[in-house]
């Protein structure tokens, strides 16, 4: 447990440092971001996420401080039930294991980043709808990429904790995956509209805070005349905190259909969710060209969800991991390349 600690508090600690640059060095003036700066963070967070790989694959093992074989395969039984850890000396099986959690991580990292894009998608969406000024868009997504932090973690080792006692939960995730990824292949998403007065999140802070009419200078609270208000931007991180639980619903348990270790999950969650917020500034301009995207993540989900299912019956055929990630970057390419095949008509 210490080991787990360390390292979990070492990996909060990177994320900090990096976030407080970001806010203290990189984000000092309310300016838009460029699509070149947006490009360059965009490459450092995966990058980060490449350099993690590479970590794990050499010592993941550190992560639940596994020092003997026998340590090895008990940690097996709660994560990695389908894998078996005794048949080679403790050195090789080692490296088995640094394989097999790394793979894990970039899985999940991919089914996590992929479907962030549908989340850009909504919080596009929520700027339009409230009218945010773009130089007020930085500030909102840092502060959302914040609490999604916080947010995620909560929900990633709650939900360890009851998958390790009721497994029947997978089942029940996985069945509303599939539905999930059938509800946005049947929706359609013409003149999607947002209503922002009957948002919950709206409402919900309306009935108990003042909300100030106008945006004031990208400040989140306001006082005027002795009176404190919450001002629209802050609706609108409330909101975009929202979206994220939303989504949360949909890719943590998609994650948890490749692995059952809360902390690779946790890790590759953080990192997508990192990468958001610059992903957003290089996807915004650019995200009517993949109409057929949003059909890729409905059948990316329905195909995690049946593996979440049919988990034993998968796991008889010899279907792995490995298997997983080509599956997931076929469908993801495929609706890339449709995309661009079949642009999406525009009425002028």
């Amino acid at each position: 447990m210490s080991s787990e600690i360390t390292f979990f508090t070492l990996f909060i600690g990177f994320i900090m440092i990096v976030l407080a640059l970001d806010l203290g060095v990189f984000s000092k003036s309310n300016k838009a971001v460029t699509f070149k700066n947006a490009l360059s963070w965009t490459s450092v967070w995966v990058s980060f996420a490449i350099m993690f790989f590479l970590l794990l694959k050499q010592y993941g093992h550190l992560i639940h401080g596994i020092m003997s074989q026998d340590q090895l395969i008990a940690l097996a039984k709660n994560y990695q039930p389908d894998m078996d850890f005794s048949k080679g000396d403790f050195a090789s099986e080692i490296i088995r294991y640094n394989d097999r959690i790394s793979l894990d991580f970039l899985t999940g990292y991919f089914i996590e980043y992929s479907l962030s894009v549908d989340n850009l998608f909504v919080i596009l969406l929520i700027f339009s709808s409230f009218a945010v000024p773009p130089v007020y868009y930085k500030k909102v997504l840092f502060w959302g990429v914040l609490g999604a932090i916080v947010l995620r973690m909560l929900f990633i080792f709650s939900g360890s904790m009851l998958i390790a006692q009721f497994h029947w939960i997978l089942y029940l995730f996985g069945a509303f995956l599939v539905f999930s990824g059938l509800k946005i292949l049947w929706t359609k998403d013409e003149d999607e509209k947002m209503d922002t007065e009957k948002h919950p999140m709206v409402r919900l802070a309306s009935k108990y805070f003042s909300v100030h009419p106008e945006y004031v200078k990208g400040k989140f609270f306001y006082k005027e005349n002795g009176k404190k208000f919450i001002t629209p931007l802050f609706l609108v991180l409330l909101v975009v905190e929202f979206s994220d639980l939303v989504f949360a619903v949909d890719s943590v348990p998609a994650i948890f259909s490749i692995t059952k270790d809360p902390y690779i999950v946790f890790f590759s969650n953080i990192f997508a969710i990192m990468g958001l917020r610059s992903l957003f500034f290089l996807l915004s301009n650019i995200m009517h060209l993949f109409s057929y995207l949003k059909y890729g993540l409905g059948v990316l989900l329905a195909f995690i969800g049946v593996k979440m299912l049919f988990e034993h019956w998968f796991a008889s055929i010899g279907f792995n991991n490995l298997i997983s990630l080509f599956i997931i970057l076929g469908i993801l390419s495929g609706s890339i390349l449709l995309s661009l095949i079949f642009p999406k008509k525009t009425i002028d």
